[in-house]
């Protein structure tokens, strides 16, 4: 995504501005694994909106500085082993953390207080009985279509879609007609 396009004020609603939302505030695998390199100062964990975790591996981090420098005993080991093995566990809690933390925004932003749909609003259909019969008109324009079929669906139906609006004609049928086209203009001489 473009900087003039993230720059873009898109807070009149709608579903661009929700999806503007959305871009800036998912969180990319990518992203999160290069911040996981830097794994003693936590990046990957604030990154992926975990404090307490960033906050662990910091602490972790001071430990084993504290340790290193102030015994002179290899006490430091401990707590660097442990920091080792979280952030190792760490790579395969990313992936899952990312799909997790993304699919919680989404929920967040589309499902968010205050946004209904308008009074009255059905979906599609208004009735089941519309949705049994456009599905019934589907399947008879497909079967009509099906090859070796005597076309039981008349001329007026191939030209129509499910809905009864006016639809381009397929690949086939269009070859069909320059097939046509072709074999009129021999016969009327009108060859070039």
């Amino acid at each position: 995504m473009s900087k003039a396009w993230k720059e873009l004020d898109l807070e009149g609603g709608g579903l661009q501005s929700v999806n503007a939302k959305l871009a800036s505030e998912m969180r990319t695998r990518p992203a999160a694994y290069a911040a996981w390199v830097l794994f003693p100062l936590g990046l990957h964990r604030f990154y992926l909106r975990e404090p307490l975790g960033g906050a662990g591996f910091l602490a972790l981090t001071a430990i084993t500085l504290a340790l290193a420098f102030f015994l002179p005993a290899l006490w430091w080991l401990l707590p660097l082993g442990a920091g080792v093995l979280w952030a190792l566990v760490d790579l395969w809690w990313i992936d899952r953390r990312v799909t997790d933390y993304n699919k919680e925004l989404r929920k967040q932003v589309f499902l968010r207080k205050g946004h209904k749909p308008p009074q009255d609003y059905r979906g599609r259909y208004t009735s089941d009985e519309d949705a049994r019969r456009e599905l019934q008109e589907y399947q008879r324009i497909k079967d009509a279509e099906k090859p070796g079929q005597s076309g039981q669906a008349g001329a007026s139906d191939r030209d129509r879609d499910v809905g009864g609006k006016r639809r381009m004609p397929s690949f086939n049928e269009q070859e069909a007609m320059l097939r046509q086209m072709r074999k009129d203009r021999g016969e009327g001489g009108d060859n070039g």
